[in-house]
Formats: structure tokens, sequence, C-alpha cells
């Protein structure tokens, strides 16, 4: 499953991550600037994407439509995309193995 970077991460991770996650976008690069939460969320629904974001906004949204998508939810402080690369890498497998479950609905990085 490809990733949708949410516009308040950088727009350098779905490159930076392309070797784990192949054909992963941003928001930014899909026409989604600006876009409300529940375009962005009906976009990765239709496109079969799951949602990597810093919000709770889509972990709430997630409990009232369930799910797709699926959410990667960084619960972390504000950090650069060089460190949000370096503990998405870490947990990779974890991601990997989390998109594949048919019942999981959110992964919490933090």
């Amino acid at each position: 499953m490809k990733l949708l970077f949410d516009e308040n991460l950088s727009p350098k991770l779905a490159p930076r991550l392309a070797d784990l996650f192949p054909d992963s976008a941003h928001v930014h690069e899909v026409g989604l600037t600006r876009a409300a939460d529940s375009d962005v969320w009906d976009w990765a629904k239709e496109n079969e994407f799951a949602i990597v974001t810093k919000d709770d906004d889509f972990n709430f949204l997630s409990v009232l439509f369930g799910f797709p998508p699926k959410i990667v939810w960084l619960r972390l402080d504000n950090v650069s995309a060089v460190s949000v690369d370096e503990r998405m890498r870490s947990v990779a497998e974890d991601i990997l193995h989390f998109l594949q479950d048919d019942l999981a609905v959110t992964f919490v990085v933090s």
C-alpha cells in the first residue's frame, strides 16, 4: 500500500522513503494543497493510499468512518524531515505489517 503524506509533513518524505514505500506521494503532488481533511480522506480511500499525518484529525475520522484508508499517526514532536525519515525507517517493518493487516486501522509512531 502506498503512503499519502499530509500537508503538515515535509514533501521531501515521499521521495526519501520511496525505497521502502514505493509510489507514495505528498498531498501537494496530487492536487490536495490546503484541502479539507475530508477531501484528503476521500482521495486516499479512492486511490488506495494510507494517510501519514501528525494530526489527530484523521484518527477521529477513522473512528467515525472506519477504514480504508488506514492511518499512520506520527506522535512526534516538531522534528525535521530527516528525523521523521529515520523514525519511519526504524519501524518500517512494523508499518508494512500494519498495512497488510486487514483488521488494523491506525498505527502510531512515537
